[in-house]
């Protein structure tokens, strides 16, 4: 059986959210981030983060990179893998991309606006960070002009990789009414019954 490791509140949501999507049976150890020091954990993933994927004899961390194995091994019956090699280059362009230009300033304002003690945050750092993802929302904005998806006619490990990123936005406080087409999209992935059974306490 699979076996997901990573508490709910770390980047495993997004592979969490993905074998719900899915509809496979899995195995979750919510592990967390504390104890990913250990010797028993290091010998799971010896880089001592979470999420760690373990399917068979294969141990895959990053969550971007255990998204896109679970969509193309399991994942094209049911759309979660483009058909087209047009589609599944679009699936690793906005996978690499949300990580790259969105990331960082996402957790920033989320640390400085929710996660952190409230004597430790500094809402300049956060407001930099806002200022920031302007420029990647234009982008994203403008590649969702009219489209539902981001990697073809319908909802993709593209789609659910990005805005399971984008979940962020909101303890950070990253208003996204200036980007309607984003907000259009973030809204309908992010309300996807999946998520919200991955994410139900």
């Amino acid at each position: 059986m699979i076996k997901v490791y990573g508490a709910l509140q770390t980047r495993a949501m997004r592979t969490l959210w993905m074998l719900k999507e899915l509809g496979l049976e899995y195995e979750h150890d919510p592990v967390p981030s504390s104890q990913t020091r250990t010797p028993e954990f290091l010998k799971i993933n010896p880089n001592g983060h979470v999420p760690v994927l373990v399917d068979g004899d294969l141990k895959l961390f990053e969550s971007m990179a255990i998204n896109l194995y679970l969509a193309q091994k399991y994942g094209q019956a049911k759309g979660l893998w483009p058909k087209t090699i047009e589609g599944q280059a679009l699936a690793y362009q906005w996978s690499f991309w949300v990580m790259l230009e969105t990331e960082a300033d996402l957790l920033n304002t989320l640390r400085h606006r929710a996660l952190l003690p409230e004597d430790k945050r500094d809402e300049a750092a956060a407001a930099k960070s806002t200022e920031r993802l302007q420029g990647p929302l234009k982008v994203l904005d403008a590649a969702l002009q009219g489209k539902e998806y981001l990697a073809g006619p319908g909802f993709t490990v593209a789609d659910l990789n990005v805005a399971a990123v984008f979940s962020w936005s909101r303890g950070g406080k990253v208003s996204l009414d200036a980007f309607p087409n984003v907000n259009r999209w973030f809204q309908a992935s992010f309300g996807r019954p999946a998520r919200k059974d991955a994410t139900a306490k």
